[in-house]
């Protein structure tokens, strides 16, 4: 009788213990903290464990839900979709390069202008190119203007593109087109910065990227008569950049340059940028984003695609070298943003002829870009055009450049026709720059009041300062403009 009491005591401990210790699991604290103690248990696991799930979902609904033949035609379309869309989040990105980089060359006062520019370009480049710029560039066959299919509301066939899987798809496509045009605007925010109204920029963003550079594209890219003169420019660097940089030309020299740019014998003064770190991470950036630039450009997942990665990288090399030394010879020290400038200056001149030069040839054309970028920078600044980042160098002159070589070294392209390419899209984009410009500032205004721009446009037209709480140098080490009496000789030169 005592060993029957004492053995259901010990079955009462046991199950008493038992229970604890099932409870302790269904308490969801203790559950984490035994799991964290266990070997395959860390957190990394743990959130890893509803990602599986996902996945697993898909891959069930997508394999009972999918009546697709698996064909090589087909697989091929998908990786052809897949590594565009993934050039296209490359290309994307360089928004936060040319943020970085033209924020690191101007002043702190004006950064946050800068940042909240280069953000909604982006934003406001892609609903326009939506609803008309991207129809204007490849719907329809006219050699001039396209047009129909608006607001991404027509078939792929509509915008020159093949049925997929033989084509890519329609989304895909307009994506990649859609953050090439963006770049052309963005690359005009740098040559005005510093004086130019917010809203002047944002309603040129508009023209430029809905009507201007879907305009030349189609000439070149949509099957217009440039096109059909068998004008060479593989990934932009008369569409994208000479287009921007025309631009960007036409508004520096309307807008006038920034107070103190000038001393009283009109001799040019440096403005030094404020950080020259954020300004190596633009470009850092942007380098790492012309992987998506130009070898997207491909619009397929081929052999040529790591091919023309490597002339893209040879020709930055190559740029960002000749800059160093040129500088380094003409001033006695190298200056970091011309090594800057002569990376960016090798990527623009290659991305014309990327596909088609020799490794050896890519070099070529990245180091004479580097050299010319040297000696553009201080040209402008003589002629009264106030690009504070050197757009109009890197992206319009070296797009010149880029665009000419390939006549000189792409095998059955004529430098005569190419030659035609650059002035008749030079001519257009000046042209219409100068309307878009000269209204802007007849009806809304297009440069800041001088007292703004002394105050910096981030309190004129954003009411915030970027750099809050932090001690900042005095203005005047930058302008030479110090006091009232500089502010009133500002309004009256301007």
């Amino acid at each position: 009788m005592t060993s029957k009491v004492k053995f259901k005591n010990n079955r009462t401990k046991k199950k008493q213990s038992l229970s604890a210790r099932y409870s302790s699991f269904l308490e969801p604290t203790a559950l984490i903290n035994r799991l964290r103690r266990t070997k395959w248990f860390t957190p990394a696991t743990l959130a890893c464990i509803p990602l599986v799930f996902i996945i697993i979902a898909l891959w069930a609904g997508a394999a009972t839900a999918q009546d697709q033949e698996l064909t090589p035609e087909y697989v091929k379309g998908v990786l052809d979709s897949i590594w565009i869309l993934v050039a296209s989040i490359f290309v994307i990105f360089m928004n936060a390069g040319f943020g970085m980089l033209e924020t690191g060359f101007c002043r702190h006062k004006n950064a946050v202008n800068i940042l909240a520019k280069n953000l909604i370009v982006f934003a406001l480049a892609t609903l326009v190119y939506w609803s008309i710029g991207f129809s204007i560039m490849f719907a329809g066959d006219h050699p001039f203007i396209g047009g129909g299919g608006f607001f991404l509301t027509g078939e792929a066939t509509s915008y020159g593109l093949d049925p997929f899987p033989s084509g890519l798809p329609l989304p895909v496509f307009f994506l990649f087109q859609a953050a090439f045009a963006a770049t052309a605007a963005t690359i005009v925010s740098g040559a005005v910065a510093e004086r130019i109204e917010f809203s002047a920029f944002l309603f040129f963003s508009l023209l430029i990227t809905g009507i201007s550079y879907p305009i030349t594209g189609h000439w070149i890219w949509g099957g217009g008569w440039l096109a059909e003169m068998g004008f060479g420019d593989f990934a932009g660097s008369t569409a994208v950049h000479s287009v921007g940089g025309w631009a960007a030309l036409v508004g520096a020299y309307i807008l006038g340059p920034r107070m103190g740019k000038y001393d009283d014998d009109d001799q040019p003064r440096a403005i030094p940028g404020h950080n020259m770190g954020f300004a190596t991470l633009g470009c850092l950036i942007l380098w790492i984003g012309w992987f998506g630039f130009n070898p997207g450009s491909e619009l397929a997942a081929n052999e040529n695609v790591a091919y023309i990665a490597v002339t893209t990288n040879l020709a930055a090399a190559a740029g960002g070298t000749t800059a160093t030394i040129t500088s380094w010879l003409k001033d006695t020290k190298p200056d970091l943003s011309m090594i800057i400038n002569g990376v960016l200056a090798g990527l623009v001149g290659i991305t014309a002829g990327c596909n088609g030069v020799s490794y050896f040839e890519a070099v070529i054309i990245g180091a004479v870009a580097g050299i010319i970028v040297v000696f553009s920078v201080p040209l402008f600044d003589k002629l009264k055009v106030d690009d504070p980042v050197g757009a109009t160098s890197v992206h319009l002159v070296c797009g010149i450049w880029g665009t000419l070589a390939v006549g000189i070294f792409v095998e059955d392209a004529d430098i005569f026709v190419q030659a035609i390419g650059i002035i008749s899209v030079g001519l257009f984009t000046v042209i219409m720059s100068a309307i878009f410009w000269l209204a802007l500032k007849a009806t809304t205004g297009i440069r800041v009041h001088t007292e703004q721009e002394f105050e910096g446009l981030d309190i004129a037209e954003h009411g915030m300062e970027a750099y809050t709480g932090f001690m900042k140098e005095p203005d005047a080490l930058g302008t030479g403009m110090s006091n009232r009496m500089d502010i009133d000789q500002g309004l009256q030169k301007h």
